[in-house]
């Protein structure tokens, strides 16, 4: 796994989640991921390739979390994930990876992002878009965690 394309997708969403929601996340140690089995309860999925390469990376709130990032951006939030919330999970996944896509290529690596899909539910699947190790970093909030996932061919 590079660490060159990890820290500008964390960077970029710590940035979107103090920007945009007013909220600090604090990352915790990364950790390799076994399995497609999500650590949330609703997942942003994005498929990414340049010419050096290919992978995704997802973004999965706890339910709680994901109401009050809601609630910090746009004033309300409902009571349970909906359809508002599933929208707003696939916009902030937009927003990370538009922040990365840019500190990335400042970096000299121009990546083309798909449009991201969204899953939810207890226990749903991510299916990371390359054969390489999965990452995750958990971000912990006040009110829940968010865990940023990558998984890059090698």
């Amino acid at each position: 796994m590079r660490v060159e394309f990890i820290n500008p997708f964390l960077s970029s969403m710590l940035n979107v989640m103090s920007t945009m929601a007013h909220m600090e996340l604090t990352p915790e140690k990364p950790k390799l991921k076994k399995g497609e089995t999500s650590m949330g309860d609703v997942s942003g999925l994005i498929g990414m390739i340049s010419p050096e390469a290919k992978g995704s990376l997802s973004i999965t709130f706890d339910a709680p979390l994901a109401l009050a990032t809601m609630k910090g951006m746009v004033g309300e939030a409902p009571d349970e994930i909906n359809d508002e919330i599933t929208d707003l999970v696939g916009e902030i996944t937009n927003m990370v990876t538009g922040g990365a896509k840019r500190l990335l290529s400042e970096k000299g690596f121009d990546f083309d992002m798909a449009t991201p899909i969204v899953v939810s539910g207890e226990n749903h699947a991510i299916h990371h878009k390359s054969k390489g190790p999965i990452v995750v970093i958990a971000l912990r909030g006040e009110l829940g965690k968010a865990y940023i996932e990558f998984s890059f061919d090698e």
